[in-house]
């Protein structure tokens, strides 16, 4: 905790300045459909009448007046019928008419049953009615910031304790406390100048506390670069003394591309990388000089960061150095990119203002290994830091291990610590279907050039996968440090991805803490080591759905506890009609506080969104940060779609579907009426566009205003059902894909 104090009282209304992220997301209802006899009624679409391309404008009567009458077959007056037509029969008795209808009815009760069966599947269909509201969705009200969901982004400061968290509030910089209802200002902005004396602008959240709370760590001059990467110019500002000094001398353009607290509160110490070069700098005080750690970083050569393709498809973020819990020694990964060939595409309107129109492009070059081509090559280093503030010895040696993949074929895909002295590396092939999890000790390490891991658990197909398709690409490991163990996401032998413990670190067999027909999503998001609780989102009651559950550590696979029930019934969101019994809905999405006493719980769907903090301690606290009551209101003036959710089975594959309808009554769910149809696709591996999130966009504008109906399927390939549903794709994208949608329209 900061050595500071001068907390004043908290209060709700310091919500408001917290800065909000948008998020989109859909809320919708319906009836079911009915099959029925060929429409005699005109078809209108939107405004006016609807001509399908492929139907005559001719009337029905016309039409079956050509199919009965043979080409070349003599005319009416020719038969001899008076008037040109023919005698009109006569009408059928009554036991015949009787027989005829009940035939019927029986041909058209299997129809129905038929085509029920090849579509939606009963146990999975449910729908929610659409909005009552008349004002049309308008292109307009969808781009001009009608539907904008505000979501609140909450950074917790774990250095200033569990449930802390912190919000900007004019030139301040305020800490919120959860646990004792209280404020504090952490700093102005106005404070933090240059040597110049000029202000130092910074991004919200690209600042950090240093870990005993005397200094502030702020990146400058933001210029970004990939998905995740940026450069900066980064400075240290004292909260004591209220002076900022520069780690390095600033450059323009910036060169420095990360920095990173050490977690050890002993000494206010970091590592940064600069011109893909990794530097620590033993002290925060001002004229403290950086030790170089790497002499190799160049255009091609990068330490401590990732080049692009593991930064886009491997981590999804800047850096690739990770600091031991003690603060004594970083692992970091050395990417060499020499052999990987170059690519050169056209950025269009390359200004920093959207709305200056540049007619001409710019060029980006960049390495891009395209299949077949090589990969970039990686090593990963251990480095001993200096034992004092004064020193700048240090050791850095290559970690190797038993049947290491060759260099042109690796991918390392984790890299994680367990404790103080235990290391997790996950290495796999460049094909994604064999790999293993490598175990480092370096407590009785003796300055040998390579240190050598041990194997303790095989992936894959002879491994812990056990079928043919992807090891998935996932940074779940989760260390516990008073078990002297870990936790990793993996799949089950059902193909199900679920949480297991690993204990001791060295292990190789998993204890399931989760266990069923259902995912664990997006690893672990909290774990109370003291009451020997693990905190996750799940697919549990449904796969286009997330809930938040717990589960014990010290206890064999049992139900987890449901968590977020009591929310789907409560304000915010909808009623749905599943076989004619109403049930509810929800998907939330969760971000717990370091030491998981407090989490953000947002509701996405299907209803409007909100968002709250919730103590996991006392289940009727509560902080509300946003329940947007105002997008309600005006949501419920707008039309809305009628949804459909459902199942459609294809070669004995379950995929999820969703149908968006014309809101009732505009809709005819007779079958007499005619209705465009447009699929929406997707299906990229692991993905998911059937969902239950709120949402308003362009399909809604079609489905609402022009009268289109709106599929969507989730075909082989796609996420959050098992392996199975994942596999088929693997060595045959888009082939599956597109055959799903087709067989779906069919």
């Amino acid at each position: 905790m900061p050595p500071h104090t001068g907390y004043t009282s908290l209060s709700t209304e310091d919500s408001d300045d917290i800065d909000a992220a948008s998020t989109l997301a859909p809320s919708i209802k319906s009836t079911k459909s009915s099959i029925s006899p060929k429409p005699t009624l005109p078809i209108y679409y939107g405004e006016g009448p609807f001509d399908p391309p492929s139907s005559d404008s001719g009337s029905e009567e016309e039409e079956e007046e050509l199919l009965t009458k043979a080409p070349g077959s003599p005319s009416y007056a020719e038969l001899g019928h008076p008037n040109g037509k023919p005698n009109q029969r006569q009408r059928p008795n009554g036991i015949r008419y009787l027989l005829t209808s009940i035939i019927s009815l029986i041909l058209l009760s299997c129809l129905i049953g038929i085509i029920a069966a090849h579509t939606y599947s009963g146990s999975n269909t449910y729908l929610r009615n659409s909005n009552k509201g008349f004002k049309k969705i308008t292109m307009d009200a969808l781009w001009n910031g009608t539907f904008y969901a505000p979501r609140v982004s909450v950074e917790w400061v774990a250095e200033a304790g569990d449930g802390v968290f912190s919000v900007e509030k004019g030139s301040k910089i305020l800490l919120i406390d959860l646990k004792s209802n209280t404020t504090k200002d952490l700093v102005d902005r106005k404070d933090i100048k240059d040597e110049q004396g000029n202000m130092v602008l910074f991004n919200n959240g690209d600042w950090s506390l240093s870990p005993d709370g005397e200094w502030l760590l702020v990146k400058a001059d933001y210029q970004k670069q990939w998905r995740h990467s940026s450069f900066g110019n980064y400075y240290i500002h004292s909260l004591t003394t209220h002076t900022t000094h520069p780690i390095t001398p600033p450059t323009h353009p910036p060169t420095t591309s990360y920095a990173s607290w050490s977690p050890s509160s002993q000494a206010a110490s970091l590592v940064f990388i600069q011109s893909n070069d990794l530097y620590y700098l033993p002290s925060a005080l001002p004229n403290t000089s950086p030790i170089r750690i790497t002499q190799t970083g160049n255009a091609t050569r990068f330490n401590g960061v990732p080049d692009w393709v593991y930064e886009e498809e491997v981590f999804s973020s800047d850096f690739a150095v990770w600091w031991a819990p003690g603060g004594d020694k970083v692992v970091y990964l050395e990417f060499d990119e020499t052999d990987v060939p170059e690519f050169t595409f056209p950025i269009y309107n390359p200004t920093n203002d959207a709305h200056t129109v540049n007619p001409y492009t710019s060029s980006v070059t960049m390495r891009y290994p395209k299949p077949g081509y090589p990969n970039p090559i990686v090593n990963v280093h251990l480095v001993g830091l200096p034992t004092s503030p004064t020193s700048t010895e240090f050791t850095d040696v290559e970690l190797g291990w038993q049947d290491r993949k060759p260099r042109n074929d690796s991918v390392i895909m984790e890299v994680a610590w367990v404790n103080e002295n235990e290391l997790i590396v996950k290495e796999v092939n460049r094909n994604a279907d064999d790999g293993r999890v490598v175990y480092f000790d370096f407590s009785s390490r003796n300055g040998v050039q390579e240190v050598q891991g041990k194997v303790t658990r095989k992936l894959g197909k002879d491994g812990e996968e056990g079928d043919e398709g992807w090891i998935e690409s996932n940074q779940n490991i989760h260390p516990i440090p008073s078990l002297n163990a870990y936790l990793d996401v993996l799949p089950t032998k059902q193909g199900f991805n679920h949480i297991a413990l690993f204990s001791p670190p060295d292990s190789g067999e998993p204890k399931w803490i989760t266990q069923g027909e259902w995912e664990v999503v997006g690893g672990v998001k909290g774990v109370d080591e003291e009451k020997g609780l693990v905190y996750f989102e799940s697919t549990k009651q449904s796969s286009v759905e997330r809930h938040l559950y717990s589960a014990s550590l010290s206890t064999s696979p049992q139900e987890p506890t449901w968590i977020t029930k009591s929310y789907v019934s409560g304000t915010g969101t909808e009623s749905i009609l599943q076989d004619g019994e109403v049930i509810e809905q929800g998907y939330f999405s969760t971000d717990f506080s370091p030491q998981a006493g407090f989490h953000v719980l947002s509701y996405l769907g299907p209803g409007v969104p909100w968002q709250k903090v919730l103590s996991t301690n006392d289940s009727d606290w509560e902080y509300i940060l946003n329940m947007n009551e105002a997008l309600a209101n005006v949501t419920r003036e707008y039309e809305s779609p009628t949804v459909v959710h459902g199942s459609i089975t294809i070669d004995g594959y379950d995929l999820n579907t969703i149908e968006f309808r014309p809101p009732s009554p505009k809709f005819d769910d007779s079958g007499r009426t005619k209705y465009a149809v447009l699929f929406h696709v997707y299906g990229g591996p692991a993905s998911q566009t059937v969902d239950t999130i709120w949402r308003r966009g362009w399909d809604d504008y079609l489905v609402c205003e022009l009268g289109y109906v709106v599929v969507v399927v989730d075909g082989r390939g796609t996420g959050y059902k098992g392996r199975k549903l994942r596999n088929p794709v693997k060595g045959n994208l888009g082939f599956w894909e597109g055959r799903d949608q087709v067989e779906a329209a069919r």
